[in-house]
């Protein structure tokens, strides 16, 4: 891991409070940065999410997908958790939360914009740090690249469904425009531009070079978002501290709660670990690049949906560093 993913939890604190006090201290920069939008979409964060996003697409391989067969039951596991079970628990929890248990201390409305974020972390598996918690786990790298090539196959078209209707069913009005337009930026276009640099670059030496020079942009690309997010969030965060405290329940719950659903289905079916231990990473992950992309999307740069979402890019990488930790140890329990 290089330095800048070994300390991500500790870059993206640092880059919470640097956003908080560049908000308080030149309030005009970060509205002339969220005026800048087109069709609903901010164009300087549509730059930072390709940055993001574009690494991670050039290690997708559709060859690799001609494998599936091989190993079918821990692809099996990844998609059931990920398309069947996943949104729809964290739509769940997120209701119970903030319509039920929260409903006292949170105003309805912003109940309404953190449920739509949780929501859209829930529907967006994780497609690039699970190659991180892999290679901590000495999962099976070519297997991990076969599920993460399949699940970005099928969100360039689950995605946008999954999301309208349960953003729908809790009562969130939903332009289906700005959302494919979302799904096509973010997910099929620089899916495109991935496959596309692969076939130029030719060899998996040259790829591998290729992605290390690109590498760090991805990072950058995200701490550089969280600032924007939060000098728009900063005074809400002075306010009401508690209210990160508040999203982060669900979202944990729902963290090792997947994490615990996919790794006992794996090893109740006898999935070698080094496969088990990817699957149900990739399962319990998010792909908050995206889920941040669309949250700003859809209900802006400064909406509590888009405070969600950078609630659980905080939350994820110690949580996900605690389960890579347990999996390891329970190595032994499998085949």
């Amino acid at each position: 891991m290089s330095v800048f993913e070994r300390y991500l939890s500790v870059w993206i604190a640092l880059a919470m409070i640097v956003g908080i006090l560049v908000g308080s201290a030149v309030p005009g920069l970060v509205k002339t940065i969220a005026a800048a939008e087109v069709a609903n979409v901010n164009l300087v964060v549509a730059v930072l999410i390709w940055a993001m996003v574009y690494p991670m697409m050039v290690g997708v391989d559709p060859g690799s997908l001609k494998g599936a067969a091989k190993q079918p039951k821990g692809l099996a596991i990844t998609l059931a958790v990920n398309w069947l079970i996943k949104p729809f628990t964290m739509a769940a929890l997120g209701v119970v939360f903030f319509d039920y248990v929260f409903a006292d201390i949170i105003a309805t409305e912003d109940a309404q914009q953190y449920i739509a974020g949780l929501i859209l972390l829930g529907a967006a598996p994780c497609t690039a740090m699970v190659f991180v918690w892999s290679q901590l786990t000495r999962g099976d790298e070519s297997y991990t690249l076969l599920q993460v090539s399949v699940n970005d196959v099928v969100m360039v078209f689950a995605f946008a469904p999954i999301v309208a209707f349960l953003l729908g069913v809790t009562d969130i009005a939903v332009p289906w425009e700005t959302l494919f337009l979302s799904v096509v930026l973010f997910v099929a276009l620089p899916l495109a531009a991935g496959i596309w640099t692969r076939r130029r670059l030719g060899s998996e030496e040259r790829i591998d070079r290729f992605r290390d020079r690109i590498k760090p942009w991805s990072i950058l690309g995200l701490i550089a978002t969280v600032v924007i997010l939060f000098g728009l969030q900063g005074q809400v965060i002075l306010d009401r501290p508690q209210v990160i405290a508040l999203i982060a329940v669900p979202i944990l719950i729902q963290s090792y709660g997947i994490f615990a659903l996919a790794y006992a289905s794996a090893w109740t079916l006898r999935v070698p670990h080094q496969i088990a231990a990817p699957c149900a990473l990739i399962g319990t992950s998010n792909f908050f690049e995206l889920a941040v992309a669309v949250a700003i999307s859809l209900f802006g740069l400064n909406s509590g949906a888009a405070l969600a979402t950078v609630v659980g890019v905080l939350v994820e990488v110690p949580v996900m560093l605690s389960l890579v930790a347990f999996a390891n140890r329970t190595r032994t329990s499998f085949s």
